[in-house]
């Protein structure tokens, strides 16, 4: 054996910088996994994670908003958080590189993380104080006392036996520093398998921690309405392949809001307070106060106003609920046309959201209403459970608040709600629209007799007339189903005479006022798109 080979191979820079960048993922995911099981204890919208997310969709500029709507759908809060973790991956992996070097510099970088996280969970709507901060805090305190120790298992040292004759001796180089890979190992495995453990119980916890009102929700029956929708009109609803249905289900109902977490609210434990300028008698109700009263049932289309032109974020649902203007009226509110102070109807969520709507439309005679039932169930949690708001005619954003726990009466001069603070304007109106569902855009038919479908509405309006036009061709009537109710949307049908070729249809919708959907295109910011739906299709 030659003298070569008896000395001791020297360590791979690369594998320890491979190791470092390990050390530091760990790290970054002990963090999270110890903030999940610690938020358990104090709430699930504490996680920096979803702290983080909500700090983040708070500062979103309106336009960036509507461009992540427009481009993800209601996947937009799984690519946030998605996101969220990838930085937070790669700030890890720099963590544990530079730990290399400056181990409490790295677990200080740790620290700052959490610290970023308290602050989020501090300063969010919903913010229940200085708890929020702890699993951010915890979480983050675990995982720099990880990473020190890892880092430690990655540090410099000399083999066992050397000491100062052995440096003085040779040709005075230093005996080959190498580190403790055994431990390392043992280490990490065992960090991961503590971290994976923690982040599970975590999760299931957190995953449970919404028991009591899910058992609500399972067990409540809802009244029968005292004042019952009318059927369906025969026809209302095409049987027309590819068109949408006339009550959307409530597993495909658009979903469009800012909860990272969706709020689960005991039904037994929620309260709603009423109170505000004009109030001359304040109230808090229960849900069973809320029961107690006379509910009706009404067939209503709801628009996002995040919906583009020919957009899916429309659907029409049945639902079931109080009546809001008598109980206003019944604590002293005017609208604003009979002398009322307020005339600004603030609603505001468990999340923290708050939702401005005009008194005067409240109260001008619409259904609009403080809904408890949704398609012949009680609200699903996405949609709202226990109470939400239902105000037909304005968009989702200045009528629609889910979860909601509180309303109060002020003026529009007086306050600006979460959307207008961010550019959207203060009273929304749901402008008149029509959409092409079949044939789809770059569809195929085959020539001949190919039937164009869709939907058409303008809440509270009523459609009156629908029109297709193939390419530059004349404007020609389309065929109107029944009509529901002027505050639901109605669908329409074209038998078109296809030819062979490329081919542009245009749909345009009159409402019930004379207004013809204007051509002007406009984005959704800041009171809704506008402009008329088309396809391009090419028949065979």
């Amino acid at each position: 054996m030659t003298d070569d080979e008896k000395k001791p191979r020297k360590p791979s820079g690369a594998l320890r910088l491979v190791a470092g960048a390990l050390a530091g993922a760990l790290a970054g995911f002990a963090a999270l996994a110890v903030a999940e099981l610690v938020s358990a204890a104090v709430r699930p919208q504490a996680g920096p994670v979803v702290a983080v997310g909500g700090a983040a969709i708070d500062r979103t500029p309106a336009a960036v908003k509507d461009w992540a709507v427009r481009n993800f759908g209601t996947d937009d809060k799984l690519v946030l958080q998605l996101g969220i973790l990838a930085v937070l991956a790669l700030f890890a992996l720099a963590l544990g590189i530079a730990a290399l070097r400056f181990r409490r510099a790295g677990a200080a970088g740790v620290v700052l993380f959490g610290a970023v996280g308290a602050l989020a969970a501090t300063t969010r709507p919903d913010s229940r104080g200085l708890s929020d901060a702890l699993p951010s805090l915890v979480g983050a305190g675990a995982g720099a006392v990880l990473l020190h120790v890892l880092a430690g298992r990655l540090a410099r040292r000399e083999p066992a036996g050397s000491g100062p004759a052995d440096r003085a001796s040779g040709s005075g180089a230093g005996p080959e520093q190498d580190w403790d890979r055994r431990g390392f190992v043992i280490a990490a495995t065992a960090a991961a398998v503590a971290s994976a453990g923690a982040g599970a119980v975590g999760r299931a916890l957190n995953g449970a921690s919404g028991g009591s009102a899910v058992a609500s929700r399972d067990r409540l029956v809802l009244p029968a309405p005292g004042s019952p929708a009318a059927a369906v009109p025969r026809g209302a609803g095409l049987r027309i392949p590819g068109a949408s249905p006339f009550l959307t289900p409530n597993a495909d109902f658009y979903r469009v809001d800012t909860a990272l977490v969706v709020p689960k609210v005991d039904a037994a434990a929620w309260r709603l307070r009423i109170h505000g300028t004009g109030v001359s008698r304040p109230v808090v109700l229960s849900f069973d106060d809320l029961l107690r009263r006379e509910l009706v049932e009404r067939d209503i289309t709801l628009t996002c106003v995040s919906n583009e032109v020919g957009g899916p974020y429309v659907g029409t649902a049945r639902w079931v609920g109080a009546r809001l203007a008598p109980l206003l009226a019944e604590c002293g509110v005017k609208p604003p046309s009979r002398g009322g102070w307020a005339d600004q109807l603030v609603a505001r969520s468990v999340d923290g959201m708050t939702i401005g709507t005009p008194v005067e439309d409240v109260m001008d005679g619409r259904d609009a209403l403080l809904a408890v039932g949704m398609n012949g169930e009680p609200l699903p949690f996405d949609h709202g459970f226990p109470v939400r708001m239902v105000v037909p005619g304005l968009y989702g954003y200045v009528s629609a608040c889910k979860w909601i726990t509180d309303l109060e009466l002020t003026t529009f001069d007086a306050y600006d709600p979460y959307w207008v603070k961010r550019g959207w304007a203060r009273e929304a109106p749901i402008k008149t629209q029509s959409r092409i569902d079949t044939p789809k855009p770059f569809a195929r038919p085959k020539a001949g007799t190919v039937m164009v479908a869709g939907v058409a509405w303008a809440q509270h309006r009523g459609i009156d007339k629908v029109e297709v036009r193939v390419d530059d061709g004349p404007w020609q009537e389309a065929r109107l189903a029944p009509e529901d109710s002027r505050d639901t949307w109605r669908q329409w049908s074209f038998p078109w005479q296809a030819a062979k070729g490329g081919h542009t249809l245009t749909v345009r919708a009159t409402d019930r006022t004379g207004r013809v959907q204007t051509d002007r295109r406009t984005r959704t910011v800041p009171d809704g798109a506008s402009g008329r739906h088309s396809v391009v299709v090419t028949v065979e």
